[in-house]
């Protein structure tokens, strides 16, 4: 298996344990890179997501709940949930991974590991999304300053 897939398996698993059961995402992310035996390059790459997703989770949150309004997010599965987090980060927040191979990623993941609807589902929120990117970008990226000024502050 490619290295940055792994890490996104490994990132979801975080995730997911984070969501879950609150448990510390450092230690859970050690972890699971401790039993995937993990190289380095993707180690830093699971971290990076990991880190990155967990930073501007509010602000994704808002996006996925406007592009799947029927699915409350409290409602979702949180595999889905989850699959959806690590997508929007690499192609709205940090912009370091393609559209189409995020996009590609996240239907991977939702083959392996969410229900049989999973793949279309997260296809077409993250499709739609995809056609927004410039607005997203800024709205995300202005959300996350504000929460750092109020933070700051």
């Amino acid at each position: 298996m490619k290295t940055r897939r792994r890490a996104r398996r490994v990132t979801l698993e975080v995730l997911y344990e984070y969501d879950i059961a609150q448990h510390p995402p450092g230690e859970i992310l050690q972890r699971r890179l401790a039993a995937n035996q993990i190289d380095t390059s993707g180690a830093e790459f699971a971290s990076q997501l990991v880190e990155g997703t967990l930073s501007f989770l509010d602000g994704m949150d808002v996006l996925i709940a406007r592009y799947a309004p029927e699915w409350p997010l409290e409602q979702m599965a949180v595999i889905d949930r989850n699959i959806l987090r690590i997508a929007i980060f690499e192609f709205v927040a940090s912009d370091e991974t393609p559209v189409k191979v995020a996009i590609n990623e996240a239907v991977e993941l939702a083959k392996t590991y969410g229900s049989d609807s999973a793949p279309r589902f997260i296809n077409g929120v993250l499709g739609t999304l995809a056609e927004q990117i410039p607005d997203l970008r800024k709205e995300l990226l202005a959300k996350q300053d504000r929460l750092l000024t109020v933070a700051a502050d």
